[in-house]
């Protein structure tokens, strides 16, 4: 009967609070692994194919800019690397970038617009890195607000948010 009077309140936590009560502590939780932009195509060589992750990002020079965007309600600003400077790093030898989301989506961003713009990888959505359901874990984004002209449907199309791959052509 003891025994019973001792296990009866452990009993009655554990139906009340689930499996996470029953299990004692917890067991400490995986890191999620580092997000990679992956850079594959015509390269030159030896980055064939170049394999940044954010730490590696954030090792560019870093830009920001602040944007009103159709995505948001509100003015966002985002930061990164600037897409050139990400091209320069992987040795691209293209006119042509295939930019592919986690979803599978793609998007053709001419060479010539990371040149001619602005144009942002953004690790970082108002000082903080975004999360897959925020358009992270990477976003190439235009600058709208500093060049007005930007502001059409072909330049929004070209914006592509979770940005795994950039395939140069």
């Amino acid at each position: 009967m003891r025994v019973l009077q001792r296990l009866l309140p452990c009993l009655f936590a554990c139906a009340l609070l689930g499996p996470a009560a029953a299990s004692g502590p917890s067991a400490p939780t995986a890191a999620r692994p580092d997000p990679e932009l992956l850079v594959d195509g015509r390269l030159r060589a030896p980055h064939q194919p170049l394999r940044l992750g954010l730490a590696a990002l954030d090792q560019l020079p870093q830009h920001s800019f602040t944007a009103d965007t159709p995505w948001y309600r509100r003015p966002i600003t985002v930061s990164g690397p600037l897409l050139r400077d990400v091209l320069a790093l992987a040795g691209a030898d293209g006119t042509q970038l295939r930019a592919v989301a986690l979803n599978e989506y793609q998007v053709v961003i001419p060479v010539e617009d990371a040149q001619r713009h602005r144009v942002i990888v953004a690790t970082r959505m108002d000082g903080q890195p975004m999360p897959v359901r925020d358009k992270g874990p990477f976003f190439v984004i235009y600058p709208f607000d500093a060049e007005p002209q930007l502001r059409q449907a072909t330049y929004y199309a070209r914006s592509i948010w979770q940005l795994r791959r950039l395939t140069v052509e």
